[in-house]
């Protein structure tokens, strides 16, 4: 949020701020696949303790960053020290995903499930909180948010030095090795982890960058000449008075066609959005999938909600398009339209991520656990870095140019983010077809959606056994 916003205000593009955080998305592709092989060999204690130093190397780069650069020198200086960052968020998150699977005996699936959804749940709630206290401190100093940060980092360090033991993670049997690490003898977790690239694009298509800066536009019908302002109260949200004496647009780059909030509010709306998709991750075993006897989740539990993935970006791209409340810019109807979709993805997504969790964990051996999460979370950020650097380019170039004062229709581009979000969570699903889990066939509550051929009684799951026969298929 600090990064994002702080380049917004300097009137830096979608795809320049895209482009900052390319580096970070692409070290996170190389980092869980070398932090997989060194958590297996070294424990991911070490792996832990690394990651956080390298985050507070991060945050001090981004102390330097000036507002006299140039365009091309701040952009270049902000990647590099995002990549930092990059590599150390996916070096601190392998080991939580990993310590899962050590601490929890072979057959307790449902045990895992559980542990695995409440730990990435709560990581994303808090990351949620994250994204609300960088857009309120950068609201009072760009250099106190980047403290709070570095602050926050440095008091975590006792905690991994002092409070996991050395070998924790490692190969029983023998040194984990990059050809392991790239190895396609586990085709449950390949074929998991190109659906996780599409799923994790479904979201980054739209969300990163796009969202963000649609929220912070403003109006394009309340900018240009024919609105003369003698300070910048006399124009809207997202707007400023410029030397012209008319409203301009703070970011030209950033389009114009949104609600116009200011930076607080857009913190507050995407912090909402991540405490919600934490939470549900959190209680899906508990709230989703064992009411539906889909505990513990298989390829089938997968396929029907990465189906439904597909419809809250579908909606919200064609009333981008259609809809009167955005062709008229009615903004408290956009901003209905906006925060109904976007919870209702939010909770879908969030159930399509606590499962892919849990299969990960559950298609991996126990003593190569870290290199195939590793692998799978490799698979996760070249999916992030996709939809990062498409949505920048689609945000950016795919609305009309509506003028010098306004810039393009971000309507437009974020209608266009949205329908590469559906694409990706459609070939999410359809991909996971291709994964060889099938035991306990798909329940959706009392309605027994699949079964295996001969297969006449589920095991038990949810708490109540189901007596199938062909009457209820």
């Amino acid at each position: 949020m600090i990064v994002l916003f702080h380049a917004y205000n300097r009137g830096f593009s979608a795809i320049e701020v895209a482009v900052m955080f390319s580096l970070y998305e692409l070290a996170g592709v190389v980092t869980n696949l070398l932090a997989g092989v060194a958590g297996a060999r070294w424990g991911i204690r070490s792996t832990l303790i690394t990651g956080l130093g390298l985050q507070v190397f991060s945050y001090g780069l981004l102390f330097a960053w000036s507002d006299g650069w140039s365009k091309a020198g701040a952009i270049a200086y902000v990647t590099v020290a995002s990549m930092f960052g990059g590599i150390a968020k996916d070096l601190t998150k392998l080991g939580g995903k990993t310590v899962t699977k050590l601490v929890t005996k072979d057959g307790q699936d449902t045990r895992l499930f559980k542990m695995v959804s409440l730990l990435t749940g709560m990581k994303n709630s808090l990351k949620g909180v994250g994204y609300f206290a960088g857009a309120a401190l950068l609201d009072v100093n760009y250099y106190l948010a980047l403290s709070a940060m570095l602050g926050l980092v440095v008091l975590a360090i006792p905690f991994a030095v002092l409070g996991l033991s050395d070998g924790l993670g490692t190969a029983k049997k023998s040194n984990a090795t990059l050809r392991q690490a790239l190895s396609l003898s586990n085709p449950n977790l390949n074929w998991l982890s190109l659906a996780r690239l599409f799923l994790f694009a479904s979201r980054d298509f739209w969300f990163e960058v796009p969202l963000p800066f649609y929220l912070r536009s403003p109006s394009c019908a309340s900018l240009g000449p024919a609105f003369p302002c003698a300070a910048d109260p006399d124009c809207a949200g997202g707007a400023f008075c410029g030397a012209s004496g008319s409203c301009e647009n703070l970011n030209v780059g950033g389009g114009c066609g949104g609600p116009g909030l200011s930076r607080l509010l857009v913190g507050t709306f995407l912090a909402l959005y991540i405490i919600v998709y934490g939470q549900v991750q959190s209680w899906t075993p508990q709230l989703v999938t064992s009411p539906l006897g889909q505990t513990p989740p298989n390829k089938r539990t997968e396929i029907m909600w990465g189906l439904v993935n597909c419809a809250p970006t579908l909606v919200l791209a064609v009333a981008l398009s259609k809809a009167p409340a955005f062709l008229d810019e009615d903004q408290p109807s956009m901003l209905a339209w906006l925060i109904a979709g976007i919870a209702v993805f939010a909770v879908i997504f969030a159930i399509n991520s606590s499962i892919h969790s849990f299969l990960v964990v559950k298609y991996s051996p126990r003593d190569k656990v870290a290199v195939s999460v590793g692998f799978y979370y490799m698979s996760n950020a070249m999916g992030r870095l996709m939809g990062t650097m498409g949505s920048g380019l689609l945000y950016t170039y795919v609305g009309d140019y509506v003028g010098a004062y306004a810039g393009s229709d971000a309507t437009a581009g974020l209608a266009a983010c949205m329908i590469a979000g559906t694409v990706s969570s459609l070939l999410a699903a359809l991909i996971t077809v291709k994964i060889d889990d099938e035991e306990g066939g798909l329940r959706c509550g009392r309605i027994v959606c699949y079964k295996e051929e001969g297969e006449e009684e589920f095991a038990e799951r949810g708490g109540a056994a189901a007596v199938v026969d062909d009457s209820q298929l």
